[in-house]
């Protein structure tokens, strides 16, 4: 008889990990569905993270908008317009929540230390020991202009600030343990304080990361317990997660210590070919008219008021180069008339119109397409190859776009037994298979005994 974990799952099979994402600010929902429900409305957070916990999921995250993005200098209106403060929303989610984590994407460059330490230690103390943060930086000075310093941080400056800022926090965290005094004073901050909080259920709270350049590996080496990963693909998800475990290594980490969860979409149907149809339908209705144009606006650097999306691209002459049309999203900067050659090659190559173009250059993101069962096995391979150890899933749909997976995917992975069957812990790193970070004064002690 195969041996089991406490959790229900095959203790010879590396476990499945799932979050749950809210989306709202990202390019996947699907405004037009007529299922599409409220992106601000609590209800809709509610539901969504009842459900994602009625299914044994680890995590239900939160995005972070830190600004209402514009084009040409005005309100993107293709996006969503305000969003709940995450704090606040979650919670109110851990009052009518018990065992999922609630996990927040807060930003290092507008914030301080000392101040976002509570709240998190506060969350974690409400949620009885769910709390969990996405540690981001900005990466532009669109966004500072809603602050006090505004500006702009250099690349470097940003991981330092950001690894500078975590070391603060799990200074403070861990003196709350003691009611010891932190002293940290440093190139970014000049904190003298005793925590206000008791000690956190979970010591610390869960930590994730997003970054995935080497200074953003580096610190998820050293602080983080999980990442959201981009590298959904097999072959770079492998060898992503090679890198990350011989630099846990290097710190005197476990493997097992930091989990990664890359993000991904899915399109399921009752045949693998009626699931490629979905998914073509969905990448496609995920860029209306009115968002191609907008897209090719941005790359072409100006206004194409009545661009036919049925017709051709503009020509390559038309492009203005250093002009930033749209603000508030985060892209990867690259040459604008090297992006919009790209595009006149797919057009070409394909015999693709304008939103044809978009379509195949802006939805080809990580995708899990096929029937349930396939998704199923698609999932496992990717955990049991240690390409990740699971996925953070984004619906098209809010707040029910994740229904299918719960009741027909889950089934199939816990048939399989690599996915929980009950929660076995009461905190968010019971769930995660996280070690509770031991405290720096405790590590100091065993060292010199």
């Amino acid at each position: 008889m195969t041996a089991t974990r406490p959790d229900g799952t095959r203790a010879d099979k590396r476990r499945v990990h799932l979050g749950a994402h809210f989306p709202g600010v990202n390019a996947t929902t699907i405004w037009s569905d007529p299922r599409s429900g409220s992106q601000i409305d609590p209800a809709s957070f509610t539901y969504l993270a009842r459900a994602a916990e009625a299914a044994f999921f680890d995590v239900f995250f939160l995005a972070e908008g830190l600004r209402l993005r514009e084009h040409a200098g005005e309100i993107h209106d293709l996006d969503v317009v305000g969003r709940p403060d995450s704090l606040t929303q979650l919670a109110a989610l851990a009052g009518v929540t018990e065992h999922i984590g609630l996990v927040a994407t807060l930003n290092t460059t507008y914030n301080e230390p000392y101040e976002l330490a509570r709240q998190l230690a506060s969350l974690d103390l409400v949620s009885h020991g769910r709390a969990g943060w996405n540690v981001v930086t900005s990466h532009d000075a669109f966004f500072g202009a809603n602050f006090r310093r505004g500006g702009y941080l250099a690349h470097a400056d940003r991981y330092a600030r950001a690894e500078d800022f975590l070391a603060t926090a799990v200074e403070l965290w861990d003196a709350a343990a003691t009611g010891g005094t932190v002293a940290h004073r440093s190139r970014f901050f000049d904190v003298e304080a005793r925590p206000a909080t008791p000690r956190a259920p979970q010591g610390r709270p869960v930590v994730l990361q997003a970054g995935v350049s080497p200074e953003g590996r580096e610190t998820a080496a050293t602080y983080a317990d999980a990442i959201f990963s981009p590298f959904a693909e097999p072959n770079a998800g492998r060898d992503f997660y090679a890198d990350i475990t011989a630099r846990l290594a290097a710190h005197g980490r476990a493997e097992d210590d930091l989990k990664i969860l890359p993000a991904a979409t899915f399109a399921l149907g009752d045949t693998h070919e009626e699931a490629v149809e979905r998914s073509r339908h969905e990448r496609r209705a995920q860029v209306s008219p009115a968002t191609a144009v907008r897209y090719v606006e941005t790359v072409w650097g100006r206004r194409l008021d009545g661009l036919d999306v049925d017709g051709p691209l503009p020509p390559l002459s038309d492009v203005v180069e250093g002009v930033e049309l749209t603000a508030g999203r985060a892209t990867a900067h690259r040459d604008s008339r090297a992006q919009a050659a790209d595009l006149h090659e797919r057009a070409q190559a394909g015999g693709l119109s304008v939103r044809d173009v978009v379509v195949e250059a802006t939805t080809r993101g990580s995708q899990l397409v096929g029937t349930a069962a396939e998704v199923a096995a698609e999932i496992d391979e990717h955990v049991q190859s240690r390409a990740s150890d699971g996925f953070m899933l984004v619906p098209t749909i809010t707040p029910t776009g994740l229904d299918e997976v719960f009741t027909d995917v889950v089934p199939l992975l816990q048939e399989r037994g690599v996915f929980r069957t009950r929660y076995a812990g009461e905190t968010l790193r019971d769930t995660l298979g996280s070690r509770t970070p031991e405290r720096a004064d405790v590590a100091q002690e065993a060292a010199s005994a």
